[in-house]
């Protein structure tokens, strides 16, 4: 199992919100520049990018300290967060960016999915499915969709989707363990590679998701708080 320790950018800096309320912040670090470079001493072999202000806007926003981040490490990042457009895509990759999450827009032009996959491979396009109570959240979390996670998963993987990063809303930020059941369920259902996400707070959970099968997991909130040492579970849990 993969694991993704989170970067959460929001001007400029990096930071954890609380089931995605962007008045329910905590900052943890001034620059992410310098998390990124903690992560990969600890043995990362993948990051996970947020840009906060691009999802809430719908538009990139702190392209600069993606691009600082990108190139500072070794190791590949992901980024989400305000990507709608082609344009979009080849901006993030144009910033070092190894593979991109689409979100919102796969909700609202699931042929869009098909158009990127088609013009920069699948390996390079992820798909984000946020969910509250079973429906897909869109426009940073700020709507609820009336697509349910397993339809979106399925037709996903029709597509051509080789990965989607699946986030519970409700557990985000909350240090109160993942959605197991729902993260097995779009698993089985989806057929393809599930990356967890929200409320990783333990090894155990972690423990949980590896032998559900679950391809991967990010880890934000426990990190910064401690909760999950990750050069420890790099070393329990990453083996290729």
């Amino acid at each position: 199992m993969r694991l993704y320790p989170a970067i959460d950018i929001k001007d400029g800096k990096c930071v954890r919100l609380r089931q995605g309320k962007f008045d329910d912040v905590n900052v943890y670090a001034e620059n992410p520049v310098d998390i990124a470079k903690a992560w990969e001493r600890a043995g990362a072999s993948y990051i996970h990018l947020v840009d906060l202000d691009g999802a809430l806007m719908g538009r990139g926003v702190n392209r600069d300290v993606i691009r600082k981040i990108a190139s500072s490490v070794y190791v590949p990042v992901q980024l989400g967060g305000g990507i709608r457009t082609k344009a979009d895509l080849e901006e993030v990759f144009e910033l070092g960016v190894a593979r991109a999450i689409i979100g919102t827009k796969a909700v609202s032009e699931p042929a869009f999915v098909k158009e990127c996959i088609n013009t920069f491979g699948a390996d390079r396009i992820v798909v984000g499915i946020d969910a509250k109570n079973g429906l897909v959240a869109v426009q940073g979390w700020g709507e609820v969709s009336d697509v349910t996670a397993l339809d979106l998963g399925r037709e996903m993987k029709k597509l051509g989707v080789k990965t989607i990063v699946y986030t519970d809303i409700s557990k985000d930020g909350m240090l109160e363990g993942p959605n197991i059941a729902a993260t097995r369920e779009l698993s089985d259902a989806a057929g393809i590679d599930i990356i967890a996400s929200g409320g990783v707070s333990t090894m155990e959970d972690l423990e949980k998701l590896h032998a559900n099968g679950i391809h991967g997991a990010i880890i934000g909130k426990a990190l910064y708080e401690k909760r999950i040492d990750l050069a420890r579970a790099v070393s329990v849990f990453e083996i290729f």
